[in-house]
């Protein structure tokens, strides 16, 4: 028996499975009824297949893996009721749009990969982009291009697997930019967690504060609480119930126009841990409009924090299993914007 396909109740139609092979694809036949016709052909697909991406549609009708009364058409042409559409089209875009199945959309993933291996992927993400979907975006996303990325490399389908999906193993803010760990594998998924929770590698940022710290280089200690109404943390000088303490190394690299670069090594690992600290400290992150004064952004004509997940380092001290290969080495973004903005090289402080 035919698998059953869902669609919006303005789109039900009289589906036929076929065993005819067309590129290894199964062929779905469409009957077109009298609410269908006069429609153009690319309409039709981009409502009766909402997880089909326009470009790719595009694409499979020149390739003539979208016929009509068993022919080749163009993109233009208008459906008469009676027609019949033959669509060698993988099974994947007849599902219902889910947010797990939104990398579908995504024709052509944008991703800045650092390092790939079997088992791990390390980004650079931009500022800007979300990890995860949220209630303001569903497709664009770290994880959707990733998801997206490696189903058109055909090294993972959800249909081929039970359970697992590319995950991310940390995550950064929306306007924060930096090196995110992706695991393609549930062996490297289990691994890194593990490692990470164990503090076995080691992530530097790098931010721009107004004024300068005192002393250059030292230890910001505090105990954070969540607020959610808010969507911010709290920094407490002591325990209090409910918070995580939370321990910041930094070092002063260079001071200049009244502002400082400095490079954060994270020792916890906590929400808008740096963005926080810093502010208690009276320095909050250039461009922070949640924990700082927007005004003072716009000043130098920064939008949103100058904050950078710019270094990590893998410093395994226990076996590491698929990713010991890993132990030892490093990755480094090079080109930061805000360095390059007011902390450009050759220019004397």
């Amino acid at each position: 028996m035919p698998r059953s396909l869902v669609f919006s109740p303005a789109f039900c139609y009289n589906i036929r499975e076929s065993t005819i092979q067309e590129e290894t694809r199964p062929m779905k036949e469409f009957a077109i009824g009298p609410n269908d016709a006069g429609q153009r052909l690319d309409r039709w697909l981009d409502k009766a297949l909402p997880l089909l991406p326009a470009p790719l549609a595009q694409k499979y009708i020149r390739l003539k893996r979208v016929k009509v009364n068993g022919r080749g058409a163009k993109r233009d042409t208008r459906l008469q009721e009676g027609d019949l559409l033959q669509l060698y089209i993988n099974d994947e875009f007849f599902d219902v749009p889910t947010p797990d199945n939104a990398f579908l959309r995504v024709e052509r993933p944008r991703l800045d990969i650092l390092y790939e291996d079997g088992h791990l992927l390390l980004l650079n993400k931009r500022p800007g982009m979300v990890v995860h979907p949220d209630g303001r975006e569903q497709v664009n996303t770290l994880i959707t291009h990733i998801q997206a990325y490696l189903y058109q490399k055909k090294e993972w389908s959800p249909r081929w697997e039970h359970a697992f999906a590319p995950a991310l193993c940390n995550r950064i803010d929306r306007n924060t930019g930096g090196i995110v760990i992706a695991a393609k594998t549930a062996e490297a998924l289990r691994v890194m967690n593990q490692k990470i929770r164990d503090r076995e590698l080691q992530k530097l940022y790098l931010c721009v504060i107004r004024g300068a710290m005192e002393p250059r280089e030292g230890q910001l200690k505090g105990y954070l609480l969540k607020d959610g109404d808010r969507a911010q943390v709290k920094v407490y000088d002591r325990p209090v119930p409910g918070a995580r303490t939370a321990v910041t190394l930094y070092r002063t690299l260079e001071t200049r126009n009244g502002l400082s670069l400095v490079e954060c090594d994270l020792v916890t690992g906590r929400t808008h841990q740096i963005r926080a600290q810093f502010a208690a400290a009276g320095r909050p992150l250039l461009g922070d409009g949640k924990y700082g004064r927007e005004r003072d952004g716009k000043a130098y004509g920064r939008s949103h924090q100058a904050l950078y997940s710019y270094k990590l380092k893998f410093q395994f001290t226990t076996d590491a299993g698929c990713l010991e290969h890993l132990n030892g080495r490093e990755w480094t973004v090079e080109n930061v914007d805000f360095v390059e903005k007011y902390f450009p090289r050759g220019q004397t402080v």
